[in-house]
């Protein structure tokens, strides 16, 4: 098969003139002298010939309007902006603010404030640099939770500022 193949391309490059003359040199002896070299050349020729001689087809000079014309029949449904309604994503995203806001005066409430005492959530105010973070998100579910709304909340920062400045593009 890897051949035959490999005889088919040789033939084509001759048929088509893409040959080397050192091609065309080997590929002509092997047409007088191999029986199957000959007979897939006159098999090619034929396909050329057939190539050559067909016409090929236009679309009628209407095609284009008729195809404008069958689209025009469907309904296309309209932009997202015009059936998205801007106050339910105000909504939503006022929504994860206020529980982002709620977890940290969670977080904060749970601190005890007053320094030079040894309870487990005390943090002396003199270090505040030093503060360790871990006494007062030490709950995994608390964690995970905060960390997918901040990054909710950072999408929502993301769009709303790819919106502003696509709006102000169009501006200019």
């Amino acid at each position: 098969m890897n051949q035959e193949q490999n005889i088919e391309q040789q033939l084509w490059a001759y048929i088509d003139g893409i040959s080397s003359s050192e091609e065309r040199t080997s590929i002509e002896k092997m047409l007088q002298s191999n029986l199957e070299w000959k007979n897939k050349y006159h098999e090619l020729m034929e396909i050329h010939q057939l190539i050559n001689v067909a016409e090929l087809e236009h679309p009628s000079m209407r095609f284009t309007k008729n195809v404008m014309e069958d689209i025009a029949q469907y309904h296309i449904a309209p932009a997202a902006k015009n059936y998205i309604n801007k106050k339910i994503i105000w909504g939503i995203a006022g929504f994860f603010f206020t529980l982002i806001g709620v977890f940290l005066i969670y977080a904060f409430s749970q601190v005890e404030w007053t320094s030079g005492t040894n309870s487990k959530y005390s943090i002396d105010l003199s270090r505040l640099s030093e503060v360790d973070y871990s006494k007062i998100f030490n709950n995994n579910f608390v964690n995970g939770f905060m960390m997918v709304n901040v990054l909710l909340g950072l999408v929502l920062l993301d769009r709303v500022l790819a919106n502003k400045r696509k709006n102000f593009q169009k501006q200019v």
